[in-house]
Order: C-alpha cells, then sequence, then structure tokens
C-alpha cells in the first residue's frame, strides 16, 4: 500500500542518485508504453510522473520516494527513434549504467503495450537484462483498451518469445492505469522485493 509518494531528484549521470540505502526498484518500457501513468495510479497521485503524447518525455533518471521507506524510479524510454544518434547512445548508456551498478535495486519492471504482437526492442532488452543478471519483471499495459481474449493472446505471445530465449517465462502483470486492473498484483510482488532486500541488510 503506497501512502506517501513524493519526487526526490532527476539526474543524466547514475552516479548522482541518491544514496543506494534502501531499497530501489525501477519502470522502463519502449516510449509511450504508459509508464508514467502507470506510476501514477501505483501511487494514486496524478501528476507525481510527467505523462506526455509524445513519446521521449522521460530522458533523465527519476527519484520518487515511497513510504519514506524504498524508491521508485521512472527510467528513459528504450527505442524512441526521433532524436539523434548521440543523444540516444548517451541514453542506453546511462540506462545501462544504472541497471548494472546501482546496488540496491532490487527489481526491474519492463513495461510491454499488451495491444501489440511481441516486438524485437523489447526482447532484445530482457535478453540484455538476463545476460546482464539484471532482476527483471514484465508489466503489459494497457490492457483496458482491447478485448480481454486479444490482451491474452499478444501476452500469451510474449511469454513464448521469452521461453525461447530463458529457461522459464519472468514473472508478468498485466495493467491497466485507466481500470487499476492488475494494481494490487503488483504492488504485493513490489512490497515483497522491498521486504526481501531489507531483511538481506539486517541478516
Amino acid at each position: 500500500m503506497i501512502k506517501k509518494a513524493e519526487f526526490v531528484v532527476s539526474n543524466a549521470d547514475p552516479s548522482n542518485c541518491p544514496k543506494p540505502d534502501r531499497a530501489e526498484v525501477a519502470f522502463i518500457g519502449r516510449s509511450n508504453v504508459g509508464k508514467s501513468s502507470l506510476i501514477n495510479a501505483l501511487t494514486d497521485k496524478k501528476g507525481l510522473a510527467k505523462t506526455s503524447q509524445k513519446p521521449g518525455k522521460t530522458q533523465l533518471i527519476n527519484h520518487f520516494l515511497i513510504n519514506d521507506r524504498w524508491y521508485m524510479v521512472d527510467l528513459p524510454g528504450y527505442g524512441f527513434a526521433k532524436v539523434n544518434v548521440k543523444v540516444k547512445e548517451g541514453w542506453e548508456n546511462m540506462i545501462h549504467t544504472y541497471l548494472m551498478k546501482r546496488e540496491n535495486l532490487c527489481g526491474v519492471f519492463v513495461l510491454i503495450d499488451s495491444r501489440l504482437e511481441p516486438q524485437k526492442i523489447d526482447l532484445d532488452f530482457l535478453l540484455w537484462c538476463g545476460t546482464q543478471g539484471v532482476p527483471a519483471a514484465l508489466v503489459f499495459t494497457k490492457a483496458d483498451k482491447q478485448s480481454k481474449s486479444k490482451t491474452s493472446l499478444n501476452v500469451h505471445k510474449f511469454l513464448e518469445k521469452t521461453e525461447e530465449l530463458f529457461e522459464e517465462a519472468p514473472d508478468y502483470f498485466v495493467t491497466s492505469a485507466e481500470s487499476g486492473l492488475g494494481k494490487e498484483e503488483l504492488l504485493t510482488f513490489i512490497e515483497e522485493l522491498v521486504k526481501e532486500y531489507e531483511s538481506g541488510l539486517n541478516s
């Protein structure tokens, strides 16, 4: 349950992120996948993460402090085509450095648009996470925008693809920022990650 959520800081440099002294979970996905909307829905704060109709709005690492206890992080979207190559490479380096070096990161949620067939860019990113040992789970977004059967079909197809890459499919959640679908399950899962991290610190 999220009772309090506040913006802490935005960074272009992972080494300037807040001190890694508490559990941290991060959200990432292709541009315009509904990341900011989902963060706002999870925290019940409409304007917490900036949403935009224009892809590529999030260009920094944004830290939010949740319940004065753990960090939720909004990462830049990947695969945004309409920026120059240098800028794009800069973002990618920033994201990769953050994901590999952030020692208090206990979960990364990769957002997938449930309306689409499996996309190579998402599968490539997941494969990168797997090879780098980044703990990733899937969050399928925008499930309210189509029939349940269409969502199920696309989710199933995507999971089949991940099973080709890994021995088993990752944890996954089907969500809608509009209807609140999947919100409680996702928050429960995050709470477990945070508790697990904290018990590791205390043991």
